[in-house]
């Protein structure tokens, strides 16, 4: 097993690092079926760079969801990169069906807010099948996330993308700022994985992606733990999400 230390070096350097083993293969399996299921009843098209089928908000959806927001084995790894204080923007499912073609690779972060040093975002993705070169494993650009610009040059050839091949339970962790995208479906099964990212800073392009508040049950509150409720911003309880007023 990797210490945080080495995942920590990684994405210093390469903008990424895989943390194996995380999830068992209970764990694995009920997630798995309980995604699925919200695919069914909730699921919408995302389209951006490239199909698959898309819930947000998870949190708010299924309790399964919420050992991830401050997993022991992950966390840690992520505030290496931010520090303690960052909030959790959105927790996600993307679901890469047969037939469903390559995302374009991007950045998470637009150019005026990329950076030297510590970034203001950085992603997880929970793999909830083995991520394959066959059934689209996500491809990073190493060292990509130190560049000023937020997606590779059109008149420009990428020579070095990586695929993260690794198998179910594991999570990937990037620096926001790397250049990555989903691969391409060649098998005749769906590949699912669940993506979360965390950030730094408030308000404006700093807030949620999708804020938690919004179809959280109050009821449920109570159940969450200390560092879940200042991750979801809800020690003061749940609240609806207040949009500023301009003049």
């Amino acid at each position: 097993m990797k210490s945080r230390e080495q995942h920590a070096f990684e994405l210093d350097l390469h903008g990424f690092t895989v943390i194996e083993n995380v999830l068992s293969a209970a764990e694995v399996s009920e997630l798995r079926a309980c995604t699925r299921r919200l695919a069914e009843e909730v699921g919408t098209e995302a389209t951006f760079g490239g199909p698959a089928r898309h819930v947000a908000n998870l949190v708010a959806r299924d309790r399964s969801y919420w050992p991830l927001i401050d997993h022991t084995r992950v966390l840690p790894v992520v505030e290496a990169v931010l520090g303690p204080q960052l909030i959790l923007g959105s927790l996600n499912s993307r679901i890469v069906r047969p037939g469903d073609r390559e995302q374009a690779l991007h950045s998470d972060i637009p150019a005026e807010f990329r950076r030297a040093g510590r970034p203001i975002m950085a992603n997880t993705v929970w793999l909830l099948d083995d991520f394959t070169l066959e059934n689209g494993a996500t491809r990073v650009v190493p060292g990509s996330h130190l560049s000023p610009i937020e997606t590779p040059p059109a008149d420009r050839e990428i020579l070095f993308v990586h695929q993260a091949v690794a198998r179910s339970g594991s999570v990937l962790v990037f620096n926001g700022q790397l250049w990555h995208g989903g691969g391409a479906n060649r098998t005749d099964r769906e590949r699912v994985g669940l993506f979360g990212h965390y950030r730094i800073g408030a308000g404006g392009w700093m807030d949620f992606q999708n804020d938690p508040h919004e179809g959280f049950p109050a009821e449920a509150w109570s159940a969450l733990n200390p560092r879940q409720k200042a991750l979801l911003r809800m020690t003061g309880g749940v609240r609806p999400r207040v949009e500023a007023v301009t003049a």
